[in-house]
């Protein structure tokens, strides 16, 4: 290939790979699959490591690149980025209303309604169409430049996007009030500036999948919120793109110069212009609409691959809301209608640590009883002994508790200005609470543990985790009855489970005939189960649900699982070292062969490994919804795993296929909005025997 054959050939394919970005994240529409967009990508790279002296600014393979970052450099934005003011009521939203009509008298006023998702606000300036800066909030006035991580974001473009003529002419045909003569200037040659702002984002399936590693290093993140900002703000690009950011534009501030009239078209322009926008966004044409709006999103908010925290309401005419003006630095004509509050004030009463099944004591705040986010919170996780340090917490302190989602209640802030000199400072206990055992502290983490393995608390959890719904799934038997089950002598290793009676169950209390005949009928049907949910209900540090099931793929059966040395366990894909080490360590312990062997003794069956070669939906999101006949929920999920696929709690765009069984919930709507291909039960079991 000549040099002028392969400066027209990446050009090709630059243009090409854009355009499928584009029906992928502003449309919601991709027409080519991932591997076939992965595949164009590897070839425009081949190309330009041939010729670098022909590698476009803008090219997609230029996302990640550079040297990771000294300090990020200062900008000064063009116009402040204005923080909004909140209202939770509709009384609050007819006040607002009520203040904005004594400013502009005898006007009728409209609305535009549209998600306010919980991420990091960022500007993003365009010079002749090349992305020149992006920059985060900051002060409102000044922000720092991230520009290299802003990169990585794949649904933020590099290039805007020139609308062919059939697009604008239809935009202008919806859009009548339109100056089309300065609308045609702007969009058909992107000369000048053109500045963006929207909100960088963490789907929640991606956040579960960061926090469950961050787990394992004996670290949470609080929410997306926190950990979008952490990873737009790394000083190494790599470790933003690690992350797989999301992107939606929600402003754009040059609308004056493209002739637009009102909110919904400048969204409707950013679109054009090639920026995701979310499209659940409506236009109101009173506070009712509004409102009606708001209470909409709160009903559909679990269902979003997404967190939000309310909506934010804006006057609709952008000459209105010029006039309106900024009152300090939240301007007058836009508010953020929020969701009710999910934190609120409370005071620490006391501190209990609570023993884990590894031994490691959780603090857990005792608080005055307080509502939020609808429902009575009593007690709220400390984390760790780094974090009270953190936070400073003491007993009697003030704190903000936070229950966002489904996330445990937790202490996130102590408000030190009510501190009244009779708090006193949380006593670290040097001994377990429940046994007297000595704590200690392992080199390198910041948990406290209990010494002793044989920790009544530490046995009960684990039996609660060995029973519990990934693991053994054994029905009735919750925490209340592990503990009498304990209590009572019945019970001190999991193994004991499989060997109880009827007749030992029946004089206790909680328990008659029928009840304790349930109870053995549902642990005798358990006793069949596969190896990754056997190897998850043991317990093992740092092996979760995904983590158990690469190693019944990789080993097949428990045999050669417990034989296996260091090397052939960091030889297992997705294996790292850390993980290793301790399944290493686990299969080493003498309680641990005696308590497998006693479970076999006691009839539990390991099922065979299918080991299945296809990989027919390896790199596949599949979303299921609605009951199955043939299957249960997780069979389903097993042989989709088997696969190689990956099963979402969520649908979002990222969903591949969405399995449809009786009684489709929310998620079947979704779907069908987006477009996302559904499978019912028949043809989901045609893909399942593909070979």
């Amino acid at each position: 290939m000549t040099r002028e054959q392969a400066k027209k050939r990446m050009k090709q394919l630059q243009s090409v790979i854009e355009h499928h970005s584009y029906l992928y994240y502003v449309l919601d529409r991709p027409e080519i699959s991932d591997e076939a967009y992965d595949s164009m990508v590897r070839e425009l790279r081949k190309l330009e490591e041939a010729y670098p002296n022909l590698i476009a600014q803008d090219s997609p393979t230029q996302r990640v690149g550079g040297k990771a970052l000294g300090k990020f450099r200062k900008v000064t934005h063009r116009t402040p980025m204005l923080s909004v003011q909140d209202v939770i009521s509709f009384d609050e939203l007819v006040a607002w209303k009520e203040r904005l009509s004594r400013v502009v008298p005898d006007t009728s006023l409209d609305y535009y309604a549209e998600l306010k998702i919980d991420g990091l606000a960022i500007s993003l300036t365009y010079r002749d169409g090349l992305l020149e800066v992006g920059a985060t909030r900051g002060d409102g006035i000044v922000g720092e430049d991230v520009t290299q991580n802003i990169k990585t974001v794949k649904a933020i473009p590099l290039r805007l996007r020139m609308p062919p003529e059939k697009e604008i002419v239809r935009f202008l045909k919806k859009y009548k009030d339109i100056d089309e003569k300065k609308f045609r200037q702007r969009v058909e040659t992107l000369k000048g500036t053109i500045e963006m702002r929207g909100e960088v984002y963490m789907t929640k399936d991606v956040f579960e999948k960061v926090n469950t590693e961050a787990r394992e290093l004996q670290r949470e993140y609080a929410n997306p919120r926190n950990i979008s900002a952490g990873s737009v703000r790394q000083l190494d690009p790599k470790i933003t793109a690690s992350r797989n950011l999301n992107f939606y534009a929600y402003a754009l501030k040059d609308e004056e110069t493209f002739g637009l009239a009102t909110h919904e078209q400048a969204h409707e322009c950013m679109k054009l212009l090639g920026l995701p926008v979310e499209r659940s966004a409506e236009y109101c044409k009173d506070l009712e609409a509004a409102c009606n709006y708001q209470e909409h999103i709160q009903k559909i908010r679990p269902t979003l691959p997404f967190w939000i925290d309310g909506v934010v309401v804006s006057v609709h005419n952008n000459e209105l809301l010029e006039r309106l003006g900024v009152v300090g630095r939240t301007p007058r004509g836009v508010v953020a209608f929020k969701f009710p509050p999910e934190q609120a004030t409370t005071r620490i009463i006391d501190v209990a640590f609570q023993v884990g099944r590894t031994g490691a004591l959780t603090p857990v705040a005792h608080l005055e009883p307080v509502r939020i986010a609808g429902t009575t919170v009593s007690h709220a996780t400390l984390h760790n002994l780094d974090e009270i340090k953190r936070l400073d917490a003491r007993v009697g302190d003030t704190v903000i508790v936070e229950k966002a989602g489904d996330i445990i209640p937790k202490v996130v802030r102590v408000v030190k200005e009510f501190r009244s000199g009779k708090e006193h400072v949380i006593s670290i206990p040097k001994s377990c609470p429940i046994c007297g055992s000595k704590t200690y502290r392992r080199e390198g983490e910041v948990a406290l543990y209990c010494s002793n393995p044989k920790c009544f608390a530490q046995d009960k959890e684990r039996i609660i985790h060995f029973v519990s719904k990934k693991g053994f799934d054994i029905e009735g038997l919750g925490e209340k009855i592990v503990e009498q089950l304990m209590s009572a002598g019945l019970v001190q290793t999991a193994a004991d489970i499989f060997a109880l009676t009827v007749d030992e169950l029946k004089p206790l209390e909680r328990f008659a005939d029928k009840s304790a005949q349930n109870l053995v009928e549902a642990i005798e049907k358990s006793k069949d189960i596969e190896l990754s949910r056997f190897l998850y209900a043991l317990g093992i540090r740092h092996v979760g649900e995904e983590t158990a099931r690469d190693l019944a793929q990789h080993f097949t059966n428990i045999r050669t699982l417990q034989q296996a040395s260091l090397e052939g366990l960091q030889a297992v894909e997705n294996i790292g070292g850390v993980v290793a080490q301790s399944v290493y360590d686990y299969f080493r312990q003498e309680h641990t062969a005696a308590l497998i062997g006693e479970l076999f003794k006691n009839g539990v069956h390991i099922k065979k490994v299918q080991v299945v070669s296809s990989q027919f939906l390896k790199g596949k999101t599949v979303v299921l919804t609605g009951t199955l006949e043939s299957l249960s929920r997780d069979e389903a999920k097993e042989k989709i795993h088997a696969l190689g696929g990956d099963v979402s709690s969520s649908v979002s765009k990222e969903t591949d296929y969405v399995v449809v069984g009786a009684d489709p919930g929310s998620k079947y709507d979704k779907a069908k909005k987006l477009g996302i291909p559904m499978l019912n039960e028949a043809e989901f079991l045609k893909v399942l025997s593909k070979d």
